[in-house]
């Protein structure tokens, strides 16, 4: 993981942060996944009909999406934060599927970097790789306020 002092932050505009492990998706995460949000749609949790009809079941989009945190946590640590806040995401989008047994990764690049209200305002470019695809499952802009200490 790599470390970085806050205040260098805006230098590394246009720059690749970094790529994440490789992480499974479970057919256990995505079950655990369908009863926190209340979507138990069929292609996601019935695994029988799933596999017949689409070769597996497939992850949420939504799932995919929050493992953005998850796998950039092992990307790089920000020194000199006293809290950082999720303050919302732009142009997300599902390009691919992320079928039970597939392993995915994030890639992230800095967009921007202002100073805003007293906080660094960060955009980070977030790919959802899928192994062995050549399409992402999913593409964000994700939004962060990083507070200084």
């Amino acid at each position: 993981m790599r470390e970085l002092p806050l205040s260098e932050l805006p230098s590394l505009v246009g720059q690749e942060l970094g790529v994440s492990d490789w992480l499974e998706i479970t057919q256990d995460r995505i079950n655990r996944f369908a009863d926190a949000t209340g979507d138990h749609q069929w292609i996601h949790v019935d695994v029988e009909r799933a596999t017949k009809e689409l070769g597996a079941p497939i992850a949420h989009g939504f799932l995919v999406l929050s493992l953005i945190p998850f796998l950039a946590k092992n990307i790089i640590s920000y020194q000199g934060v006293s809290r950082g806040i999720n303050y919302g995401l732009n142009k997300v989008r599902f390009t691919n599927t992320a079928p039970v047994g597939c392993r995915v990764r994030v890639r992230l690049r800095v967009e921007s970097c202002d100073m805003r209200a007293g906080a660094y305002q960060l955009i980070t470019s977030c790919i959802i790789e899928v192994e062995g695809q050549d399409r992402p499952a999913c593409v964000a802009e994700s939004v962060s306020l990083l507070y200084p200490a």
